[in-house]
């Protein structure tokens, strides 16, 4: 049986990867009027210097679910013979987009907060 692998990443988990892909797809629309799947593998990889590398597999699945919710709109574009799907988002998902991304940066930040309790050692109370 074989896996499809549905994210190239060299330096996170996919867990981290398909935790986030949401917000950063729609945060990436957000600053864009629209674009294309191809358009948007490629300035993830470029943004991150390649640290996170979106696949077909991961990133088309989430844009036709994002379309069914109502969070984005396609228009197809004919490029010689070729068609191009390109991807906008709607009044609601830019609202989404929005919330994602303080609740993403919120979620950091406590867990950075967090994360900073278990490193600092505490101080015995009999050496003071």
């Amino acid at each position: 049986m074989h896996k499809i692998q549905m994210y190239i990443c060299l330096m996170y988990s996919s867990e981290l990867i398909k935790g986030t892909l949401k917000t950063l797809v729609l945060n990436l629309l957000a600053k864009h009027d629209r674009m294309y799947g191809y358009e948007i593998t490629q300035h993830v990889k470029e943004r991150t210097e390649e640290k996170i590398q979106l696949t077909e597999g991961a990133l088309y699945p989430l844009l036709h679910r994002l379309e069914a919710d109502g969070l984005l709109t396609t228009e197809k574009v004919s490029i010689g013979k070729r068609v191009r799907k390109y991807y906008k988002l709607t009044k609601t998902g830019k609202q989404a987009a929005t919330t994602l991304s303080d609740e993403f940066r919120q979620f950091s930040k406590t867990m950075n907060k967090l994360l900073d309790t278990f490193q600092s050692k505490p101080q015995l109370q009999w050496l003071n």
